[in-house]
């Protein structure tokens, strides 16, 4: 079974300057840079039909460009961090997109996602920073 999630490209030039953080934080797995994104919806394991059933719908998605700003950086697990990311600014247009995207998934039985969208850039997964290193970083 297919793992999906849907996701918006990282511009190479902000990619690059995102990996000028990489470092300084014990215990953290940095990602590669060309693998930056923003995840707009975390599907899961799905089968194969599904797979291709979701990627028609999304296929037929079209949206005008628009600008994101990058802002700050932060941590998912606040009592055990597994996850240091850069944030993203919320904007009207990536809400719509977002939602768009939410909305397909759903109408194709994929259950909602219980966490509330909060655009960012992972940067590094870890396993065994502590919240004070993660406090400290960068």
């Amino acid at each position: 079974m297919p793992r999906l999630f849907t996701a918006l490209e990282i511009p190479r030039d902000a990619a690059l300057s995102l990996s000028l953080l990489r470092g300084g934080l014990p215990g953290a797995r940095w990602i590669d840079v060309e693998n930056y994104h923003l995840t707009l919806r975390f599907i899961g394991d799905v089968p194969g039909h599904v797979a291709d059933e979701i990627a028609n719908a999304l296929d037929r998605v079209h949206r005008p460009s628009f600008s994101l700003a990058l802002t700050g950086v932060g941590a998912f697990g606040q009592k055990k961090p597994h996850a240091v990311w850069a944030g993203a600014s919320a904007s009207p247009d990536l809400a719509a997109l977002q939602g768009e995207v939410d909305r397909i998934c759903q109408r194709l039985g994929i259950p909602a996602d219980p966490r509330q969208f909060m655009p960012h850039v992972t940067l590094a997964r870890s396993r065994n920073s502590t919240p004070l290193d993660v406090a400290q970083y960068p």
